[in-house]
């Protein structure tokens, strides 16, 4: 009685695992929804960051394109300036040099050659002032159209860093996506298979208390109801149900998607359509579909045992059927199953406790 009561304290702790694997991936799923939250207020800051740069490239734009129409402005009237200087030289410089004796000679008059001398100095001096001013204008303007062109290609650098960001996190954002919905399909998965299991476990549970409280009364009632066909003799020397090697033990395993799955029996891998033996005389309680272990037999051996097999193909047997021991019950299935086709075995000892096959079953076990 204490194993049978370490046993189930055992089957209990395997369930609180499972529980606690379904609670990590809801928090896992709840992590990712602030990841992704995150994410979305980083992305619409670098957008409008892009949208700002956008509008300040555009504005550079249109400060580029008038300062150019000023500098081919400077420019013509610099070409302007500088054809009125070229004809005021020409005015003076005509009839070449001018030396102090031939001013006297040619002069009318002293006061009118300086008059007109004065002014054409003037006016050629004005002019290459004029052509110095519009040559610095001209420059001035290069400069800042320069200034204009370097802060808009820096703009658009940064413009384009931060395109690749937002490129970024809509990337990453698909990413957590992706992950969110994996995680919660998979949160899900584990919730349904835990429901589908909790239910299967109680409905066969449900079976085997009844056929134990029948065993009871039967007692209590003074019926004999002799030997059973399995005792704890038979530890290490029942034969096994199936030929093949073993893809689960008993206990809590891993599942699909990383859930937890409590394993109250041993999964036993073979083709489909292997023939499936008894394992030791007894009444067939059970015979056809259960569930998740799909078309499944469960034989009453006396004396509070029991064993089950699951995930057939098909049952050669049926309820109330009596068996002797190697007898065929059905054939191998379980091809849609996650573990492909196989024979999931239990066996039940009095209360319905499950027992680990391994303790029970030949060894060595045969192998395909």
């Amino acid at each position: 009685m204490q194993d049978n009561q370490h046993r189930l304290e055992g089957i209990r702790r395997e369930r609180s695992e499972v529980e606690q694997e379904l609670e990590r991936l809801r928090t896992q799923a709840h992590s990712l929804s602030d990841e992704i939250a995150n994410i979305e207020q980083q992305k619409q800051s670098t957008n409008r960051i892009v949208n700002e740069l956008d509008r300040q490239i555009t504005g550079l734009g249109g400060q580029i394109d008038q300062i150019t129409i000023d500098l081919l402005i400077a420019q013509d009237a610099l070409l302007e300036k500088r054809a009125v200087l070229e004809r005021r030289l020409v005015d003076i410089y005509k009839r070449g040099a001018l030396y102090g004796w031939q001013v006297l000679l040619a002069a009318e008059s002293f006061g009118d050659l300086l008059s007109r001398y004065k002014y054409l100095f003037l006016v050629s001096r004005q002019d290459r002032l004029l052509t110095n001013d519009m040559n610095k204008l001209r420059d001035r303007v290069a400069r800042q159209r320069q200034l204009l062109v370097d802060a808009r290609e820096t703009l658009g650098r940064r413009r384009q860093e931060r395109t690749d960001e937002l490129g970024r996190y809509l990337a990453l954002e698909r990413e957590r996506e992706t992950n969110l919905r994996a995680t919660r399909r998979s949160a899900r998965q584990a919730e349904q298979r835990l429901t589908r299991l909790d239910r299967d476990e109680r409905a066969l549970n449900d079976r085997i208390e009844a056929l134990e409280r029948a065993r009871r009364e039967a007692e209590l009632r003074g019926v004999a109801s002799g030997a059973g066909a399995i005792t704890t003799a038979n530890l290490g020397g029942l034969d096994w149900p199936v030929e093949g090697s073993i893809i689960y033990p008993f206990g809590t395993t891993t599942g699909p998607n990383n859930t937890r799955i409590p394993r109250h029996g041993i999964g036993i891998k073979a083709p489909v359509g292997t023939p499936v033996r008894a394992v030791a005389a007894g009444t067939v309680s059970l015979a056809g579909p259960l569930g998740l272990y799909l078309t499944s037999v469960l034989i009453d051996h006396g004396g509070g045992y029991y064993t089950f097999y699951a995930y057939l193909n098909d049952a050669s047997v049926r309820k109330g059927d009596r068996v002797i021991r190697g007898q065929l019950i059905g054939h191998v299935g379980g091809e849609s199953s996650d573990e492909g086709p196989h024979l999931h075995f239990e066996i039940r000892g009095q209360g319905g406790i499950a027992l680990d096959p391994g303790n029970w079953l030949r060894s060595p076990r045969p192998r395909r």
